[in-house]
């Protein structure tokens, strides 16, 4: 396996964060709805309003093919790191061979269905494009995703299959986060304090 996109395969045993993964027929038809979604609206677009700057973190959650995985490589360039997440086997080695053709050296995919076993306030930004709607334990994504994230992190949603109020309110309610700002469809949540938080 090439260094440029490293496994990091995580205990799934008791974990329950999303749904059954998608077959391959089923999944790659989701890779070209998204190369036609990426083409309409470029990944980076929305990365770059979020504020992903070289030598970021990012943690691409729910990664699918890794279009997004792919555009914040690009932007926190060799002295940043991106974590390619998804419990789809399929969506991990789409991501790992995207990142060897590119020779993406800062891409590392994770095969798992929670931010869990990521260290403690370790991600600047942490993203959740079309995956909400699908996960069977918000809280517990959420409360992976909330230890994950830095201080001064920033949690951004976007999910076309649900209303705006709708996410607000799953990510809200959890008491860990707060909206931070909203740009077309997409909902930035800065993390609030729990104590201990590290």
């Amino acid at each position: 396996m090439p260094e440029s996109a490293r496994v990091l395969s995580l205990d799934r045993s008791a974990s329950d964060g999303m749904t059954k993964p998608q077959g391959r027929m089923a999944f790659a038809f989701m890779v070209l709805v998204f190369r036609v979604r990426d083409r309409v609206r470029p990944p980076a677009e929305l990365l770059r309003q979020v504020g992903i700057l070289p030598g970021h973190t990012v943690l691409d959650f729910g990664c699918g093919p890794g279009g997004y995985s792919l555009a914040a490589a690009r932007l926190v360039g060799p002295a940043g790191k991106v974590y390619a997440l998804d419990f789809n086997p399929l969506a991990v080695r789409a991501v790992e061979r995207a990142a060897e053709k590119e020779r993406l050296g800062n891409i590392t995919t994770i095969l798992a269905d929670s931010a869990a076993d990521l260290r403690n306030g370790s991600v600047d930004v942490a993203v959740l494009h079309d995956v909400l709607h699908l996960l069977a334990d918000p809280a517990k994504v959420i409360a992976s995703l909330h230890r994950a994230l830095k201080r001064e992190g920033l949690l951004c949603v976007a999910d076309h299959h649900m209303k705006e109020a709708a996410i607000i309110s799953a990510i809200s309610s959890s008491g860990l986060f707060e909206v931070s700002r909203s740009f077309k469809g997409t909902h930035c949540f800065k993390p609030l304090e729990r104590s201990p938080r590290r």
